[in-house]
């Protein structure tokens, strides 16, 4: 397993997977693990790198061209900008809570909040407009397979 020591080869990682989740285990490769090099085994909180990790993660999550949102499994999941247009495209399949972006900060008491922009507030425009002129089999394709099952996201609940 490669080592992500840096924010911008973490970003490469997200890059290069486009769809990653940040610690859960799930259908898509973790960057925890990827930032550490290693298979982590229950809290990422309690490893030796704890520190370094979480710089990272912060680091990632305000990136621009990383979407924050939970998509797989309602877990943290980082969707780079790249497949921003395909998953706007196939946006119906998705249960709105999977799509809304979350904001997680830590505030000075130490307490977590997590705020979210539902969809399809956070779309920039230019995205919105690719997402248009793309079909649903294009963006199937480009979004991968792998996170749908039977035609459905991981984490829908069946109709």
């Amino acid at each position: 397993m490669s080592k992500c020591t840096t924010a911008e080869e973490a970003l490469a990682f997200i890059r290069e997977h486009g769809v990653v989740l940040a610690s859960a285990k799930g259908a898509a490769p973790r960057l925890t693990e990827a930032i550490v090099g290693e298979p982590i085994k229950g809290s990422w909180w309690a490893h030796a790198q704890s520190h370094h990790i979480w710089a990272i993660l912060e680091a990632v999550t305000e990136s621009e061209e990383v979407l924050v949102c939970r998509l797989i499994d309602c877990k943290v999941t980082l969707v780079h900008r790249r497949l921003w247009s395909a998953l706007v495209r196939l946006a119906g399949r998705f249960a709105p809570e999977q799509l809304a972006q979350v904001h997680q900060e830590h505030t000075r008491s130490g307490h977590h909040v997590s705020r979210e922009v539902p969809f399809p507030q956070w779309v920039p425009p230019d995205v919105a407009a690719q997402a248009e002129t793309i079909g649903e089999q294009e963006a199937l394709a480009a979004f991968g397979s792998s996170y749908m099952q039977k035609g459905r996201p991981h984490g829908r609940p069946r109709s």
